[in-house]
């Protein structure tokens, strides 16, 4: 009796079986698919996540039911050519768009950028997104793809057991006040050089970052729900000084926070 051939031979025939018949059954697969891309049905089993796709011009494409429902409507096809100026204040929509514009100019994708709003219950509370660019057959940019997902779901199964969960949540509720990175250390036990390293490892950008763009978008947020003098709102968020305020929030938004206060105020 002859010995049953290797496992590893029929393992080795596929892998070196010519790429046109491994194409031609990927692509018979698809066609017996349909239009209908059912792969990002996947997202809406996966909790707090939030899929889409938009084209060059900045339509929605398709996106997972959990982001439908977020936006109010029943069915994926009520959220098609929408864009985002109908669901989200201006000045949210230049800072998509900005990001939209530059995977779409570039080609390169964007990973895992923390952007810090106020939630509904009106404490500052993180958001992750990773956006790619969408390629046609020939190769150019026709779109974007990307996910969403709240940090506090991810916080909440991870950062409690993490050494820097008690510098995130002293930032998330002082800071408007005199945060010092000695103290964000102290109140973790570890050294300052491994706090930024582990803030990075979370958020992509070390503890000073993550502390001021905070500071900053809650500004942003006073400078357009309340009529405080500029020198007020830079005071009650720590920055030393008007100038220091003005500069650092240039850099963070493109805008002075004076012009980004005409442009966006929502008596205008």
């Amino acid at each position: 009796m002859s010995a049953p051939p290797a496992p590893s031979d029929k393992k080795a025939s596929s892998v070196t079986a010519p790429s046109g018949q491994r194409h031609a059954l990927q692509q018979e697969f698809f066609n017996r698919m349909g239009l209908e891309q059912q792969f990002q049905r996947l997202f809406d089993a996966l909790p707090g996540l939030f899929f889409f796709v938009k084209d060059e011009q900045g339509r929605l494409i398709c996106a997972s039911q959990s982001m439908v429902e977020r936006f109010g409507l029943r069915r994926e096809a009520d959220l098609v050519g929408s864009t985002d100026d109908e669901f989200f204040p201006p000045q949210i929509v230049d800072s998509f768009l900005r990001d939209d514009q530059q995977v779409i100019r570039t080609g390169r994708p964007l990973l895992n950028r923390v952007e810090i709003w106020y939630n509904e219950q009106r404490l500052l509370d993180w958001f992750v997104t990773t956006k790619l660019p969408v390629f046609d057959r020939a190769g150019h940019v026709i779109g974007i793809m990307g996910v969403v997902r709240s940090y506090t779901d991810k916080r909440k199964a991870h950062l409690p057991h993490s050494q820097i969960s008690r510098a995130v949540e002293h930032i998330r509720t002082h800071h408007s006040a005199r945060v010092r990175i000695t103290e964000l250390a102290k109140l973790t036990g570890i050294s300052e050089r491994q706090l930024h390293r582990k803030f990075h490892e979370e958020f992509g950008m070390n503890a000073s970052s993550f502390l001021i763009k905070t500071r900053i978008q809650a500004a942003a947020d006073a400078l357009l729900r309340s009529d405080a003098p500029i020198s007020q709102i830079a005071a009650n968020y720590s920055f030393c000084d008007q100038s220091s305020f003005t500069r650092q929030f240039r850099q963070h938004t493109g805008l002075t926070p004076l012009r980004f206060r005409r442009k966006y105020h929502r008596d205008k």
